[in-house]
């Protein structure tokens, strides 16, 4: 009965601190850690308590989250494959500018001896076997300095031309897979992004595109960027820098759906949790970009054809028309390759297009996943300190 009485009076001195829920991860500790040391001191008295009494379910979430551990917890993942919640527009453009300018320049040479090799009637100095061999003539006889020549009007071009790129791309991307599959990767949202993308893109980059191959075609006759562009200026007009718009646009178009649906494919293979992954971003590329290359030669084909206007000074073997007048429109560029060399003609240049293009989209891509990660875990980070700041 003493016994009895002691767990009465006892259990009426604990039951209010018990039932009071003290408020603060401090003070709770120290009721348990008191708790317990009065339930040793006594022997068994635990047991004869209510289990509402003891607290244990109610004190122990409080309890954990009061522990210097759970305060370093893991840190939520990095979600970088969308930028971040209202990042600017402007971070999407940089990233792609830096992406665009670098993946054109590195590449330069091999896209110069792309476009003589896709010459229709290539004049006896500028017949190459391959790619390496074409090089190494063109330094031999030209010099050093002569598959880089107009690498500047491509690098003001890229800039600004896969700014609006990416930034299209991105924003397009992620509106059309949320209203199409919410939540998931669309393939048919993908396509349809860098088919607008490709728009702006090519926009921009037209007029850049004219005077490059002109400066890159065998005994060109400009001796700088602002020569060639005064001088197609004052002989064929405005027109002369979108003379091949369309045409770019109708190979581009294909090119880029092909090259995006492929990439992304290839990302939910080799890179399924979409993480920062560099060797599956430059394979993925680099696959995507020689699949869409092969592909669209024949388009590319007739592009170098209605920049260059190489049919002018051929007027003898296409026979009595062109002389004086300029191709114009995808359809009379079909025509005059398939005269000029038939079948084989719409896949002159598809090795050099092919090696170009492959480690090209391999670096477009890197670079720009690259500055997504770089970019979205600063802003992780800076999220992260305002979070602790505000703790505090």
């Amino acid at each position: 009965m003493e016994a009895d009485g002691f767990v009465s009076r006892r259990t009426s001195v604990e039951t209010p601190g018990v039932d009071s829920r003290v408020a603060g991860a401090a003070a709770g500790a120290e009721f348990r850690w008191l708790g317990g040391r009065l339930l040793d001191a006594t022997g068994g008295f635990v047991g004869s308590l209510p289990p509402r009494m003891t607290g244990e379910q109610d004190f122990a979430p409080v309890l954990h989250r009061a522990t210097p551990e759970t305060s370093t917890s893991v840190e939520p993942e990095i979600d970088y494959e969308g930028l971040p919640q209202g990042v600017a527009t402007s971070t999407h453009m940089l990233a792609g500018a830096v992406a665009g300018i670098m993946e054109h320049c590195l590449m330069y040479p091999i896209d110069c001896v792309k476009t003589r090799m896709q010459s229709l009637h290539p004049e006896p100095g500028a017949r190459y076997r391959n790619v390496m061999d074409a090089l190494r003539q063109i330094v031999r006889t030209e010099g050093v300095w002569r598959p880089i020549r107009g690498v500047n009007v491509l690098a003001v071009g890229a800039g600004p031309a896969h700014a609006l790129y990416f930034a299209c791309y991105e924003k397009i991307k992620f509106s059309l897979s949320d209203a199409i599959h919410p939540g998931t990767n669309s393939h048919f949202a993908n396509g349809v992004a860098g088919c607008m993308a490709t728009v702006l893109h090519d926009a921009m980059m037209n007029p850049a595109e004219v005077v490059k191959q002109r400066m890159q075609m065998f005994n060109s006759p400009y001796r700088s960027v602002l020569d060639c562009m005064g001088s197609l200026l004052r002989r064929e007009g405005p027109a002369a820098f979108y003379r091949s718009y369309t045409t770019q646009l109708t190979m581009n178009v294909p090119f880029q759906a092909l090259h995006f649906m492929t990439y992304e494919y290839l990302q939910e293979l080799l890179n399924p949790h979409r993480q920062y992954n560099p060797s599956s971003h430059v394979v993925s590329g680099a696959l995507a970009g020689a699949l869409a290359a092969a592909a669209t030669t024949p388009l590319d084909v007739c592009k170098t054809l209605l920049n260059t206007q190489e049919a002018a000074t051929a007027a003898g073997a296409v026979g009595a028309a062109a002389g004086s007048r300029h191709i114009s429109g995808l359809g009379e560029a079909f025509r005059t390759v398939y005269r000029m060399g038939g079948v084989p003609a719409f896949f002159k240049g598809v090795q050099a297009r092919v090696i170009y293009q492959m480690p090209s989209t391999a670096i477009s891509w890197s670079v720009y996943e690259f500055f997504k990660y770089i970019i979205t875990k600063r802003q992780h980070e800076r999220r992260l300190r305002g979070d602790r700041d505000g703790d505090k």
